[in-house]
């Protein structure tokens, strides 16, 4: 598998967890600009985060690709995304409840958009080496 497909997963997922970041965030807080600046940061940290987390789990071998794996990987990533936007939306707004309350709702929002991603990109060939026919 080439690197360039985890930089691609990281990038459309990013676009995907921005937005919802974005739209969320914007409903919770009702400041666009405050919404903007937690987006902006998070597509930063997240995409430095997504990328180490997909190379680690390409790299543990821990059977192939299927949905229980993608339900466990789903899983870990949402600790890591949770934890991110609950610390960025504090230390950007200064309100722990605020922070609370979107990552609470992230959870959900994230966990659903971020298992039909990986069931896309397993459906995809895009930057598999495909070993060498005898």
């Amino acid at each position: 598998m080439r690197r360039r497909r985890h930089i691609a997963k990281a990038i459309t997922w990013r676009i995907i967890g921005t937005l919802d970041t974005f739209v969320l965030s914007w409903l919770i807080t009702k400041e666009p600009l405050t919404a903007g600046w937690i987006a902006i940061v998070e597509l930063i940290t997240k995409t430095i985060l997504y990328y180490f987390h997909e190379r680690a789990w390409f790299a543990s071998n821990l059977g192939i690709e299927n949905r229980k794996k993608h339900i466990f990987k789903t899983i870990s990533w949402r600790i890591i995304g949770t934890l991110d936007t609950l610390l960025l939306s504090w230390l950007i707004t200064g309100q722990l409840k605020l922070g609370l309350l979107l990552s609470g709702f992230e959870i959900v929002t994230k966990m659903v958009l971020y298992y039909m991603h990986e069931r896309v990109w397993f459906a995809s060939n895009w930057g598999i080496i495909k070993p060498p026919k005898d």
